[in-house]
């Protein structure tokens, strides 16, 4: 899966902007996100390479969305091409993920593209309480939902579940899906 270099500098600017808001110092947040304070440092000063699941726990520790940390600055009008944009790689699943659209304070959600490739299935952590996933599979076949209770999904299949609990995705072929991340 060849991708862009997820945008960095954007990345660093948020986690440092997220951290000052909660008026927490990198070592707390370090200590919060379960990551070394040295890894955090790197990220906060723009030379680290954040996976999706480090991004994950940094916003569950900072009480913020996933977009939050990754969502490019605004512009009046916005176009993604099919297969530009940056995108996050997971950690050890063949999962790539792609923020279409951030949710503002009022309409709180996040849409994003999420291509898959089967191999080793990817076990997300509970994001932040009140989270919502929605999912719409584009192409190939999908295992997805809440740990215990997965349900295999196809092209059109549309699956919703709580993402504030323990989930897992797993590709059963190359796959692609929209994903609607709704945080109440």
């Amino acid at each position: 899966m060849q991708q862009p270099a997820p945008p960095l500098a954007d990345i660093a600017a948020a986690i440092r902007r997220e951290r000052e808001r909660a008026g927490i110092s990198i070592t707390e947040l370090a200590r919060r996100a379960g990551l070394a304070k040295s890894t955090l440092s790197q990220l906060e000063s723009g030379t680290g390479n954040p996976s999706i699941e480090t991004l994950w726990s940094l916003g569950v520790a900072l009480g913020v969305p996933f977009s939050r940390l990754v969502e490019p600055p605004p512009t009046r009008v916005q176009v993604i091409r099919a297969g530009e944009g940056p995108r996050l790689q997971a950690e050890e699943a063949a999962v790539l993920v792609k923020l279409l659209s951030a949710g503002s304070a009022r309409t709180r959600r996040d849409l994003y593209v999420m291509e898959l490739e089967p191999g080793q299935p990817r076990e997300a952590a509970a994001h932040i309480p009140g989270s919502i996933e929605h999912m719409v599979i584009g192409a190939g076949r999908v295992k997805a939902g809440p740990v215990g209770d997965e349900v295999e999904l196809g092209p059109g299949d549309y699956v919703t579940f709580p993402g504030d609990v323990a989930h897992h995705y797993e590709a059963l072929e190359a796959s692609w899906l929209i994903l609607i991340m709704e945080h109440i």
